[in-house]
């Protein structure tokens, strides 16, 4: 009998030995999807962070901080430079040949989470017209958009279900002035729409920030012109200011927190793992103290040692496959869109997403899983094909 055939021959076997012993194999599978559930929903947690601040980011637009500058908090751009901004070579014009150029002022706000009913900071953005020819995807989907020069605001979708006084014609007195909620907005998804959106002229002037921003967007007619809109700004003496691609600065925004959640991810799965993979040592253990005679009998038929072990490590690794999909289907079904909040350690204002479960993480997921099963059938498989034949044939 070749080596294929005693193979297949043995698995089959194997295969069909298993419902003798659904107990201990479901200890295994059970104890197997809960480290690919929690090791999957914890990582959907920093992919759905790191969609939502990234969507929307563009590389054919810049975004420009003042130089020691590292977010949008801490970062000012005065009215000098954004004349000198206006000067730069390479910026796009609409169709009305102005420049596509948006300078946006950003100020911390507080509101009431209907949950607990503690405050949580929460980003007003003051922004003019070019704020929304530059996000696409920006768009009204209650009331109407806020009136330039009026305290008017709207409201991101994304903070709709999580804070009070929110609804249309409420009103919020923040800084010098009381704010009525005219409009509720979308973006896609993005960032944005943690945000409460205003005038920029009526911001500044209630924060006594006239003639003084936070941030300012440029579209610029080509993304290659990155390096050489740097070289313009370092060339001129009126601007000490940042210049990154919208694109690479959100990225930059969840750097941190993905480093902390998927390190906390991976620490979780192994420590749930190694437990998993003990109960899937115990668990071939069991199959192959039950199947002793039964072995001895195919060792004694000529069947080779190789086939034993890869009949009991194929067992496990199903084990495994079953608990890793099993694992992904749960953290898919309860997880794949739940929404929270959290705070944006760049900002320290509070950002809602989504987790999100992807079918690379359903995959890295199954993996783990097949490794888990691998370690557990590893000891069990070089016992069985160890054992020595007449002591087999003996222990039953």
């Amino acid at each position: 009998m070749n080596s294929i055939t005693q193979l297949l021959k043995v698995l089959l076997m194997n295969f069909r030995s298993i419902p003798q012993r659904w107990g201990s194999s479901l200890v295994a599978i059970a104890g197997i999807a809960g480290v690919v559930a929690v090791f999957v929903t914890v990582l959907s947690i920093a992919n759905g962070l790191k969609d939502t601040v990234t969507k929307g980011g563009a590389d054919d637009v810049l975004f420009i901080l003042g130089a020691a500058a590292n977010s949008e908090l801490n970062s000012g751009v005065s009215s000098q430079e954004l004349i000198a901004i206006e000067e730069l070579t390479g910026v796009e014009t609409d169709t009305s040949g102005k420049l596509m150029i948006s300078p946006e002022l950003f100020v911390i706000v507080d509101l009431k989470k209907k949950s607990t009913g503690l405050d949580a900071n929460v980003p007003l953005r003051g922004v003019s017209d070019k704020a929304f020819q530059l996000r696409p995807n920006y768009k009204i989907i209650q009331g109407r958009n806020f009136t330039s020069g009026l305290n008017e605001i709207v409201i991101g979708k994304g903070l709709m279900d999580t804070y009070q006084g929110l609804d249309l014609g409420s009103e919020i007195k923040w800084g010098k002035n009381v704010w009525t909620v005219v409009g509720i907005f979308s973006d896609d998804g993005s960032m944005a729409e943690s945000e409460v959106w205003s005038d920029i002229g009526v911001l500044q002037s209630a924060y006594n920030r006239n003639n003084n921003y936070s941030s300012v967007r440029v579209k610029i007619t080509n993304p290659d012109l990155l390096s050489s809109i740097n070289e313009q700004v370092e060339a001129n003496p009126k601007l000490v200011l940042s210049v990154k691609s919208e694109q690479d600065y959100l990225s930059e925004q969840t750097e941190i927190m993905n480093v902390v959640i998927n390190t906390i991810g991976f620490i979780l799965a192994i420590l749930m793992g190694i437990a998993a993979s003990f109960g899937a040592i115990n668990t071939m253990y069991t199959a192959v103290s039950t199947r002793t005679r039964e072995i001895a009998t195919l060792r004694a038929l000529g069947f080779k040692r190789s086939s034993i072990v890869f009949s009991v490590l194929s067992e496990s690794l199903l084990l495994g496959l079953l608990g890793g999909l099993l694992g992904g289907i749960l953290a898919y079904l309860f997880f794949n869109g739940f929404k929270v909040s959290t705070l944006s350690w760049s900002s320290f204002t509070q950002v809602a997403f989504t987790f999100k479960v992807t079918f690379e993480l359903l995959t890295t997921g199954i993996v783990v899983a097949l490794i888990i099963g691998l370690i557990g059938g590893l000891l069990p498989s070089f016992r069985a094909a160890r054992i020595p034949i007449s002591q087999a044939l003996r222990e039953l």
